[in-house]
């Protein structure tokens, strides 16, 4: 044993790098191939498997042992640990809300107040605000998010249009919010500072906003006139006759944003909107509930019992509407997790490709032929993709390409703000795009859309790499410093 301990670790080729990647691509393709919509419901998990494993076997012919590539793989997992837990009180917290009477209060006034015409662009600049205010792209998605998507299904509009905006908004708030973990995370690893990489980030974040804001108003406008009035008045009535509606039902809502703005991490604060939904749903919909019980064991068995299974197995109701019954019942930890398998599997395949050097062999390929700062850019942003997409999570695609190019940026003379707004333009942006991804994975749980599907009109998302792109070559707002090996020989004297 401890003569293959002790064997010498090669350096992987580009042809070693190539390949996991090449198992991954294909077998993901035939997973999407064979099994359209269920493709995250197992199938790309064992590409990810697979891919895994090829890579593990290049890992064991370089000279790395078993033990080291399997700890490579654990601590993989355990990045994921914190997305997990609170990914699965987000089911939790989606069963409350239904039940409690909050999301389908939110859809009701939503009704209420939103025009079809405007409707994509008030979704995309609602989610913004609120991101912005909370600094969470995820907890947005899972509660406004959620309910716009069934105000879009009472409005006749598209509901993957309306989950293009809800992500478009809440990525943009989720970039610029100093209470995001990605906007603390960037300027960290590119050594700039906080406020000025926010500042540096309006340059090409808001343009790319108002740009995306305008298509969707476009489209609201062509899309104003698929919805009936009848069938909104149908929607408003069956709520009504389900649920006990008021200003009342939005207090674990109101709750929820407030402890967020006040920076209390995110897992407590959507446990304590969870809980707080529960009570609420004892509180105001007793009339619901005891459709929903059963009352041989004692009324307050039967409301506890039904309670307790929300959190775990989500809320479900039959209000002789079958798409209406769909629009509101959902969420339970349970619900979650095949989200979780996903997660856990992409970083396995992430952990190992980055132990074995494989990602590393990628980013010295590009900057062999990056030799201008619009192609360095351009680099950095194609790593981040890539990295989302192999290494399936947002924060290693910042932390990865940043460690990578940071020295190449001080070398070139670049300010630490441009890098740090790139990793932003490329790695947080794209990660809601790719379904294996951690993000990616996560909004298809809670808006239950494929992310291939809303992906085309995540226009935010689409437009901002572009945008970056186009500034680093005609060299709009790139930052300068002197370059670092000036900087020594000026030492030197």
């Amino acid at each position: 044993m401890n003569s293959i301990e002790e064997k010498p670790i090669k350096q992987g080729s580009f042809l070693d790098a190539l390949i996991p990647i090449t198992v991954l691509v294909c077998l993901l393709g035939a997973a999407v191939y064979l099994f359209g919509d269920n493709s995250s419901s197992g199938p790309n998990q064992i590409a990810l498997l697979f891919a895994t494993f090829t890579a593990a076997l290049i890992g064991l012919k370089n000279g790395y042992t078993w033990k080291k590539l399997e700890q490579a793989m654990i601590e993989g997992i355990t990045l994921s640990l914190g997305a997990i837990i609170i990914l699965l009180m987000v089911g939790a917290l989606i069963g409350t809300w239904l039940l409690s009477g909050t999301v389908p209060t939110l859809i009701y006034y939503g009704l209420q107040i939103i025009n079809p015409s405007w409707f994509y662009a008030a979704s995309c600049l609602i989610c913004g605000i609120v991101a912005m205010s909370i600094g969470s792209s995820w907890t947005t998605a899972a509660t406004i998010g959620v309910a716009l998507l069934g105000v879009a299904t009472g409005l006749g509009l598209e509901q993957v249009v309306t989950a293009g905006a809800v992500i478009s908004g809440a990525y943009f708030g989720d970039k610029l919010s100093p209470l995001s973990e990605t906007t603390n995370l960037a300027p960290a690893v590119a050594g700039a500072d906080l406020f000025e990489h926010i500042h540096h980030m309006l340059w090409t974040t808001v343009p790319s906003f108002i740009i995306a804001l305008i298509i969707f108003i476009f489209m609201g406008f062509n899309a104003g006139g698929s919805a009936e009035a009848g069938r909104i008045d149908e929607i408003v009535n069956l709520l009504e006759q389900n649920f006990n509606i008021g200003f009342e039902m939005l207090v674990p809502l109101v709750v929820l944003l407030f402890l967020a703005i006040r920076k209390m991490p995110a897992f407590p604060a959507i446990s304590i909107g969870a809980v707080l939904g529960a009570i609420w749903a004892m509180l105001f919909q007793s009339d619901l509930i005891n459709t929903q019980i059963d009352a041989s064991q004692g009324q307050a068995i039967g409301y506890f019992k039904l309670v307790w299974t929300t959190f775990f197995d989500g809320f479900s109701i039959d209000t002789g509407d079958e798409k209406m019954d769909s629009l509101l019942s959902g969420g339970g930890m349970a619900g979650m997790l095949t989200t979780t398998w996903l997660i856990m599997t992409a970083l396995m395949f992430g952990a190992i490709m980055e132990k074995t050097g494989l990602l590393d062999m990628f980013v010295k390929s590009i900057l062999k032929i990056a030799k201008s700062t619009g192609s360095l850019i351009t680099a950095t942003i194609a790593t981040c993709i890539g990295t989302n997409a192999v290494a399936a999570d947002q924060y290693i695609a910042i932390v990865v390409p940043g460690r990578m190019f940071k020295d190449e940026y001080e070398k070139r003379g670049l300010k630490p703000v441009n890098l740090s707004r790139t990793l932003e333009d490329g790695g947080t942006i794209t990660s809601p795009l790719i379904p294996w991804n951690t993000c990616g994975a996560y909004m298809q749980s809670v808006l239950l859309i494929n992310p291939f599907d809303y992906a085309m009109y995540a226009f935010f998302n689409l437009i901002n790499p572009f945008l970056a792109v186009v500034y680093a070559y005609f060299g709009i707002k790139i930052l300068r410093i002197t370059p670092k090996h000036l900087k020594q020989e000026a030492n030197a004297e």
